[in-house]
C-alpha cells in the first residue's frame, strides 16, 4: 500500500501525463511557424541574391540578352578585375572613405555618449536630436549638406571666411576635397547611432569597479583606460564591423551628391560596381567586384574579431 501511494506522488507519472496532453508532433512544427516569415525573407532577399551574385560573377552577361545570353567564363572576370587600374583606384578611395570615416564616427560617437551619460539638463532631448540624422533619408541629408557645403553661399565657407580664410575649399566640386567632404557627412550622419549604442553599453557597466578604483585614487583617465574602454571593447568591435559593412556598401550619398565625380575622385567600389553593371551592362564584372568586396569585408571582420579577443574586460 505504501508503495502504491509513493509511486502516485512521484514526478514520473506527471511527466508521462504531460506528454500525453501535448503531443511531440505539435511542438516540433510549431516553432517553424513563428520563424517562417523571417526564414522566407532571409532566403528570398539575402541568401538567394548572394548565391545568384556569386554565380553571375563567373559569367559574361549584359542582361539585355535575357537568361539565354549568359556565358560561362570561369575566372576571366576576376583576372580582368585585378588588371583594371580603375578597380585599384576605387579600392584605394574605399579604404580612405571607410578607413577614415568609420574610426572618426566611432570616436565622436563615444565622446558624445560619455557626455550624454552625465546628468545634463534636457539629456533625453539631446539624445533624440543627435540620433535623428541616423533615421533621416539619404536624400534629405544630401540636400542639407548641399546647402552647407555650397562654395560661395554655404554656411561652412562663410564661417571659414569669417575666421580669416580667404579661399576656403570648394568641397563637392573639387577633386581634392570631394571625398573628405563625403567623409565629413558620413561622420555627422553616423555618430548619433554610435552614441546611442555606446550609451546603452555605458549604462550596463558595473559601477562598483569605478567606485573601487576611485577609492584607490585612480583618476578619470586611468578609470577610462583600465575599466571603461576594456568593458566597451565588444561594443566597439560590433560598431566597427557593422559600420565597415555599411560604408563599403555606401552608394546613395555618393550617387546623389557627386555621381562619382568630379572626375573619378569619389568613385568608390560600390559606385564602380554600379557603373559596371547598370551603365556598362557588364553584370558579370560587377558581380565579381561584389564578390571581392564581400571577401575583403569578411576578412576585415575576422581580423577585428580576432583582435578583440582577450582585450576586453570580459573576453
Amino acid at each position: 500500500m505504501q508503495t502504491l501511494v509513493g509511486s502516485a506522488r512521484s514526478p514520473v507519472p506527471a511527466v508521462v501525463r504531460e506528454k500525453k496532453r501535448r503531443p511531440a508532433g505539435v511542438r516540433s512544427w510549431l516553432p517553424w511557424v513563428f520563424i517562417a516569415p523571417n526564414l522566407i525573407g532571409l532566403i528570398a532577399f539575402t541568401l538567394g541574391p548572394m548565391l545568384a551574385g556569386l554565380g553571375i560573377a563567373f559569367t559574361r552577361w549584359n542582361v539585355l540578352s535575357g537568361l539565354g545570353g549568359i556565358e560561362w567564363v570561369g575566372l576571366d572576370n576576376f583576372t580582368e578585375l585585378f588588371a583594371d587600374p580603375k578597380f585599384w583606384k576605387a579600392l584605394g578611395r574605399t579604404v580612405f572613405f571607410a578607413g577614415l570615416g568609420v574610426p572618426l564616427s566611432i570616436a565622436f560617437g563615444l565622446l558624445l555618449a560619455l557626455a550624454l551619460n552625465r546628468p545634463l539638463v534636457g539629456r533625453a532631448a539631446l539624445r533624440v536630436v543627435f540620433f535623428v540624422p541616423s533615421m533621416v533619408n539619404t536624400v534629405a541629408i544630401g540636400m542639407v549638406w548641399l546647402l552647407v557645403l555650397n562654395p560661395s553661399a554655404g554656411l561652412l565657407n562663410q564661417a571659414l571666411r569669417f575666421l580669416g580664410l580667404s579661399e576656403p575649399p570648394t568641397w563637392l566640386v573639387s577633386e581634392n576635397w570631394a571625398l573628405p567632404a563625403l567623409v565629413l557627412i558620413q561622420v555627422w550622419a553616423g555618430m548619433g547611432y554610435q552614441a546611442v549604442i555606446y550609451l546603452a553599453a555605458l549604462q550596463e557597466l558595473p559601477q562598483d569597479l569605478h567606485e573601487a578604483a576611485m577609492i584607490d585614487g585612480a583618476g578619470a583617465w586611468r578609470r577610462f583606460r583600465t575599466i571603461t574602454w576594456p568593458s566597451l571593447m565588444p561594443t566597439t568591435v560590433f560598431l566597427a564591423i557593422t559600420s565597415f559593412i555599411g560604408t563599403s556598401q555606401g552608394f546613395g550619398l555618393i550617387a546623389f551628391l557627386t555621381g562619382g565625380g568630379p572626375g573619378e575622385s569619389t568613385t568608390v567600389l560600390a559606385y564602380y560596381m554600379y557603373q559596371s553593371g547598370f551603365q556598362a551592362y557588364k553584370f558579370g564584372y560587377a558581380a565579381a567586384i561584389g564578390v571581392v568586396t564581400f571577401a575583403a569585408v569578411l576578412l576585415l571582420t575576422l581580423v577585428l574579431w580576432r583582435f578583440q579577443k582577450g582585450r576586453g574586460l570580459y573576453t
